[in-house]
């Protein structure tokens, strides 16, 4: 996703950032209009609210009913990010709703399986969402709740606080259209969302931290560097029972790089002591950008 922030040149980079925009819409708009409005799957946010709207009392399409009901958000997102978010939010759910009603017009459901509905729909949506909050904007509704909710608790990741807002709005579908059965499904929408928004937002680039307390620090440290193109740093530590000074090694590893890493301390000194912890969020070179910390 580092194409966001790749060019200096303000003019291209505000093109590039329009057309993967452009691009997000779509994604998202087919997620709801081949698989999601078909089948009365509300699985949350404005989208959600709006399919209840459209099944229950009509009057508007889908898309149209997204567009009022972020009338009021648009507001309070102009208020707290500026016109700039306000222009790309306007075109962001300008392109997605018509997208939605052209689709829902001439294309229609691409199932009646609620189950493969279920899974397809939230994978389509999800990642229209990643790339549009990525390019730096959302189709509004929810994803600006979310952008408001992140100001205040960084500590929660993106997909936990649209999980909070979509089951709210799964109780609501299950009251509306009177079908547990929908409420189920919708539910597996939720949780298949979360999951591929956490994991496009953050999870491509988790890491490995390990810890490492030899006497051979300096050939393990070496041979990390030479072997498996990583950084290493040197912690100095104070050991609690033995009062004795000892450097450890601190070094943060691709996933994949992990076995080979045990290999090399395990060949240098099959008794050190190691420890082994998730890296959930790495942001600076080799890894996500700084600019995107706050997605």
């Amino acid at each position: 996703m580092n194409i966001f922030h790749r060019f200096k040149n303000p003019k291209i980079q505000f093109l590039v950032n329009m057309v993967m925009i452009t691009i997000g819409c779509a994604m998202y708009a087919a997620g709801v209009f081949l698989f999601l409005d078909p089948n009365a799957l509300a699985s949350g946010g404005i989208s959600g609210v709006s399919i209840i709207l459209s099944h229950l009392v009509g009057l508007l399409p889908t898309g149209t009913w997204i567009i009022v009901l972020n009338i009021p958000l648009l507001i309070i997102a102009t208020w707290k990010f500026g016109f700039k978010f306000l222009f790309t939010t306007l075109y962001a759910i300008a392109m997605s709703s018509w997208f939605m009603n052209l689709g829902s017009e001439y294309i229609g459901a691409a199932t009646n399986d609620p189950m493969l509905a279920a899974i397809a729909g939230p994978t389509l949506v999800s990642f229209g969402i990643a790339i549009m909050f990525h390019a730096g904007t959302s189709t509004g509704g929810t994803d600006i709740l979310v952008k408001l909710m992140r100001l205040k608790f960084k500590h929660i990741s993106t997909g936990v606080i649209f999980m909070i807002f979509d089951v709210i709005v799964i109780i609501a579908s299950a009251i509306a259209f009177k079908r547990f059965e929908l409420s189920i499904y919708a539910g597996v929408c939720v949780v298949v969302q979360t999951i591929v928004v956490d994991k496009l937002l953050y999870g491509f680039d988790s890491a490995k931290m390990i810890y490492i307390m030899s006497e051979k620090n300096d050939i393990i440290t070496k041979r990390l560097l030479e072997e498996l193109d990583v950084g290493a740093t040197i912690v100095h530590s104070h050991g609690g029972y033995t009062g004795k000074n000892r450097p450890v090694i601190m070094c943060v590893l691709k996933k994949h790089q992990l076995p080979k890493a045990k290999e090399v301390i395990r060949a240098e000194d099959n008794g050190a002591f190691l420890i082994v912890t998730n890296a959930t969020e790495i942001l600076g070179e080799g890894y996500k950008s700084h600019d995107t910390a706050d997605l």
